[in-house]
């Protein structure tokens, strides 16, 4: 009896008041990423427009530290892997080394062509933002779009990143001057928390809509306590 009771207990207390054991509840997907502890908000949609629009690896580096709402400075790593795949990562080069190293990663944009005049991206979190995956997103020659992407819509298109491009060390610091100087010329779009760390300020949501603006469209959950990734 002194064994059986509390093991009943036990089973007991793996109910939840329906009468349903908590690990067969099935899997939900939210409409905003979660992560264990995201050091600063980081709006998906945004990244993404940014990629597309970008005319090259040091636009799209400027484009990222405006839109990132953390104090490090995002580098940026550009590799084609083949003819039809290019790898773009977005990491903290923390020693200025200029390469991605373990644990520094950020995110990761993967571009497929599928066709002479259409491509796919996806974007995948790491680290703080470890969980987040977003659909593939179709893009189109026709639509709006930097000389970055818009180039391998020419005719006779030969990958340019085949020798890879980082950030290098040396840049770090001019991109910490032209993000200060962004965030001075746009208050509005910053806020600081109790702690004194800079975020963005989120979105508002339309009256009646679900879920989160920014970037929250695409985010799915993940093991921890969830944080909303809005601009």
């Amino acid at each position: 009896m002194i064994v059986a009771v509390p093991v009943a207990l036990a089973a007991i207390g793996c109910k939840n008041p329906s009468g349903t054991a908590e690990r067969e509840r099935p899997a939900k997907t939210e409409r905003w990423a979660t992560t264990e502890s995201t050091a600063a908000p980081l709006d998906w949609d945004k990244l993404t427009e940014a990629y597309k629009l970008a005319d090259g690896p040091e636009d799209l580096e400027r484009r990222v530290n405006e839109l990132y709402g953390g104090e490090e400075v995002v580098s940026i790593a550009v590799a084609d892997v083949d003819d039809k795949t290019q790898m773009v990562t977005g990491f903290v080069d923390r020693n200025a080394s200029g390469a991605v190293e373990e644990g520094e990663k950020l995110f990761a944009i993967r571009r497929e062509l599928t066709s002479e005049s259409s491509a796919q991206v996806q974007t995948t979190g790491y680290g703080p933002y470890a969980g987040y995956h977003s659909p593939f997103i179709g893009i189109a020659s026709g639509m709006l779009m930097g000389s970055m992407m818009s180039r391998m819509f020419v005719p006779g298109y030969a990958p340019m990143y085949r020798q890879p491009y980082t950030t290098p060390g040396t840049r770090l610091s001019t991109l910490r001057q032209g993000r200060s100087s962004y965030r001075a010329a746009n208050p509005s779009q910053f806020q600081r928390s109790q702690s004194g760390r800079t975020y963005n300020r989120p979105t508002t949501t339309p009256r009646g809509s679900r879920g989160f603006g920014g970037g929250g469209r695409f985010g799915v959950r993940s093991k921890g306590a969830a944080r909303r990734l809005g601009a």
